[in-house]
């Protein structure tokens, strides 16, 4: 199946975006080739407000944020997971507001480091951030006139979790499923695995539409995970392809097959080609000298 990504979007910056009755979209003015146009947040409600990821420390993002709050109370402020375009403003609102701040957990990894290894996305963390309120799974929060249920999905992180506004058929996605392309998946923040196991959490739900952080709405929602789901399939064939082509590397591994992607995100590619790696010598599909590293020597399973 294949997968259709839609990069048309128009970001309204510093303006507030009404998408249905009571949900509004912000999107702060941080774009980059990791964050599409910029990171969205949402505003719920319409008197006593929640807000699902406040967003980077940006003052003109937070002066919009308030413009859109217009005056009226906020009492929960959502977070997805903890990467610094999506959380560190919530102390800042918290602040303004007064209001609790609700997510999965501080920032952690989703397997212990390994002697030796460097996390390169270590500088997106927001390592600072703690919660007011741990969110189970399942969990529903209830506000004036809305109610919030917490579907935890790690994956991209190992705290990531998407917000289900009840009786609506929106899911507000974060990070976990975009329409514009695909989220990166880079240990040992993330895993693929667990990637793989909260896409296949969301194929079961029956959800109208898909509210991401960057970018616009993922409509058809079943299709397109469907598509995504095949897309990191395709990927993980091709790795092995590539191991039984006598490519031994990571390096070597992105090289052939991304080739047709920006060179900067070769970095991001070759994170996400790990994660594979991780999974098929975990499941004995692939094998490694020593410890799985970025750098390590990889050959197909006996």
């Amino acid at each position: 199946m294949a997968l259709k990504f839609n990069a048309r979007f128009e970001p309204a910056y510093a303006s507030a975006v009404e998408l249905a009755p009571g949900v509004l979209r912000v999107t702060a003015r941080n774009p980059s080739p990791f964050t599409f146009h910029g990171t969205n947040s949402y505003v719920i409600g319409s008197d006593t407000l929640a807000v699902i990821d406040p967003g980077p420390d940006n003052q003109e993002h937070f002066n919009t944020l308030v413009d859109a709050i217009g005056g009226r109370p906020v009492s929960h402020i959502f977070v997805s997971h903890t990467h610094r375009d999506h959380s560190p403003l919530a102390a800042k609102l918290k602040a303004a507001t007064g209001a609790i701040v609700l997510a999965e957990g501080p920032h952690r990894p989703a397997r212990p480091r390994r002697i030796g290894e460097t996390n390169p996305l270590d500088a997106s963390a927001d390592i600072e951030f703690q919660p007011d309120v741990v969110l189970p799974d399942g969990s529903l929060t209830t506000g004036d006139g809305w109610a919030i249920r917490t579907v935890l999905t790690p994956g991209h992180t190992a705290n990531h979790a998407a917000f289900a506004l009840e009786g609506t058929g929106i899911l507000f996605s974060a990070d976990h499923v975009m329409a514009w392309a695909t989220s990166i998946v880079a240990p040992p923040d993330g895993a693929m695995a667990d990637y793989m196991a909260s896409l296949d959490r969301l194929l079961e739900r029956e959800d109208r539409v898909l509210l991401p952080g960057h970018g616009g709405a993922v409509t058809g929602p079943k299709t397109f995970m469907r598509g995504l789901k095949a897309h990191r399939k395709m990927r993980e064939r091709a790795v092995l392809e590539r191991l039984k082509l006598g490519d031994r590397t990571i390096k070597t591994i992105v090289e052939a097959i991304y080739r047709e992607t920006d060179p900067r995100l070769h970095g991001a590619a070759g994170l996400s080609v790990l994660a594979h790696l991780e999974d098929l010598v975990a499941r004995g599909l692939a094998a490694t000298e020593g410890e799985i590293s970025i750098d390590a020597v990889f050959r197909p399973a006996a």
